[in-house]
């Protein structure tokens, strides 16, 4: 071996690290590529194969921190390169979507809309980063991104076909859920991360039982299931913090988040 240069061994575990700092980063990239992709299909009217990919993505998004998490390749570039990748997928790609489906025949104007959910989503990102060191990890601060473009999408899945009716009706609703999600994702509402969910650990044989009807349930009706999951859970925050709050005893206060950090250039 040759003084000062690194053995074949060395050069091997560099690549491999190099390797293990990339994998997070193509999960990151499959994200936006379906997100993106998602917002094809809503060009050719295909609505509930877009939301499906949204899905996916969202899938996606969960995979790339657990795994550099994992292989201990957590980066600053990591975290600002999947904030980016969210936007596309979880703010532009629903808003267009929504957009795409029914709110441009209910108003010139309903466009607005789908902007303030994008702009609510890349708020809520820059805010997540800033906050990362500051917060309770069991919780999240305001409805994730991810759980926000489900809610939406899975409205476009349930959707039912255009009809004379009910064309009016679901165009209301998208209209009022794109406010309603927006706003709950720039919110102080806590939400459950599920972080602390260890799969390694030993369950008794009855925790299997609410799983499998769920999945069965899912099979059977899945369009009726996600819309259900995902709106419970995104109620769920404001719920909770009425629950907190009337629980709590008069005159105390209930448990609070603490007050997000400076951020540079701010007021």
């Amino acid at each position: 071996m040759t003084p000062g240069r690194p053995s074949v061994r060395a050069r091997a575990r560099g690549g491999i690290r190099r390797g293990a700092y990339l994998l997070p980063s193509l999960f990151t990239m499959g994200n936006m590529v379906l997100g993106f992709y998602a917002i094809i299909c809503g060009l050719d009217g295909q609505f509930r194969k877009a939301a499906l990919m949204v899905f996916a993505a969202a899938f996606l998004d969960s995979i790339d921190g657990r795994i550099a998490r994992m292989t201990g390749t957590e980066s600053e570039f990591g975290k600002e390169y999947d904030s980016l990748a969210d936007v596309i997928t979880f703010g532009a790609a629903p808003g267009l979507l929504a957009y795409l489906w029914g709110l441009r025949e209910f108003s010139k104007d309903a466009w607005l809309l789908s902007v303030f959910f994008m702009v609510c989503t890349a708020t809520r990102l820059a805010r997540f980063n800033v906050q990362t060191k500051t917060t309770d990890s069991r919780w999240f601060v305001g409805l994730p991104s991810p759980a926000a473009a489900g809610t939406i999408c899975s409205i476009l899945i349930f959707a039912p076909e255009y009809t004379e009716d009910l064309r009016v009706v679901m165009q209301a609703i998208i209209g009022m859920a794109l406010l309603l999600v927006g706003a709950l994702m720039v919110s102080t509402f806590r939400y459950n991360s599920f972080k602390n969910f260890d799969l390694r650990k030993r369950w008794s044989y009855r925790a299997f039982v609410p799983f499998a009807a769920i999945l069965l349930v899912i099979v059977f009706i899945p369009r009726a299931t996600l819309l259900a999951i995902t709106v419970l859970f995104t109620l769920s925050g404001p719920v909770g913090a009425l629950i907190s709050r009337l629980r709590s005893p008069r005159g105390a206060r209930p448990e609070e988040l603490p007050p997000p950090p400076p951020v540079e250039g701010a007021a």
